[in-house]
């Protein structure tokens, strides 16, 4: 473990061996962080939080601050961070609330750029990108590999699906569903991230499929219960396009269309 004396760790904090701490960072207490983890200069950490092993966080990064919502009045919420994240400088993690279900949430290998902000009860997957300032209200979902551009504004309640990618300064007020490119203000559908997908190692077969589900559900001109009930042969023989499925089914806010 190394901490720079010049940083201030509540004597309550957890850190596990092998964490470094810079000059001029404060973690306070209920804060626990895993092996191996590296924490930059004037980085602000405020529990309850936890933050998983081999992280890095950089200069000036606001993580487990209390949520920007006006209901919130105290209670617990936590912060919840898994391993081997990259947190951009700047970036701004809030932590849950009580009509959140009290945690925000962010899996493993994500990479954060400068300015990004998470709010309150976001729960994001693994693997994804967010570029710089993207910006996420609160209560919004963001499933693996899911790419957001510089910029990218979701509103709250909205849910972004796997391997979806979104373009620089595109504002998202719905749904955007698993393998979809989108962008613009207000974002609409450009089509399957097929780039994206390849170089995840999806088959030719696969994104066929794919694309064959993207126009019935863009370009038929059906509605939104007509296209799921178009799309149900398809989501029986192949697991992608059952994974579209659920995620229409289980919308909040309808999807970009």
């Amino acid at each position: 473990m190394s901490i720079d004396p010049r940083a201030v760790v509540d004597p309550a904090a957890r850190l596990a061996p092998g964490v470094c701490v810079g000059a001029y960072s404060i973690i306070g207490p209920e804060v626990e962080i895993g092996a191996g983890t590296r924490i930059g200069s004037h980085v602000v950490i405020k529990g309850p939080t936890v933050i998983g092993e081999e992280n890095r966080l950089y200069p000036f990064s606001s993580i487990g601050e209390d949520p920007q919502d006006k209901k919130y009045e105290g209670g617990y919420s936590r912060l919840e961070i898994g391993n081997r994240n990259i947190i951009r400088e700047y970036c701004t993690i809030n932590r849950g609330t009580g009509q959140g279900g009290g945690v925000t949430r962010i899996g493993d290998d994500n990479w954060l750029m400068a300015y990004v902000h998470i709010a309150h009860d976001c729960l994001i997957g693994n693997n994804t990108v967010f570029a710089n300032n993207a910006s996420l209200a609160g209560h919004v979902r963001v499933g693996d590999h899911a790419v957001l551009g510089g910029f990218t504004l979701v509103h709250q309640f909205c849910s972004i699906g796997a391997h979806a990618f979104s373009g620089m300064g595109s504002a998202l007020s719905k749904d955007l569903p698993p393998f979809v490119t989108a962008s613009g203000n207000p974002a609409t559908p450009r089509g399957l991230n097929s780039k994206g997908l390849r170089r995840r190692g999806f088959g030719a077969d696969t994104i066929q499929v794919l694309k064959r589900a993207y126009r019935i559900l863009f370009r038929s001109g059906l509605s939104l219960e007509a296209a799921i009930r178009e799309l149900t042969p398809l989501g029986d023989e192949h697991d992608e396009v059952a994974l579209l499925i659920r995620f229409l089914k289980s919308s909040r806010r309808s999807i970009l269309r």
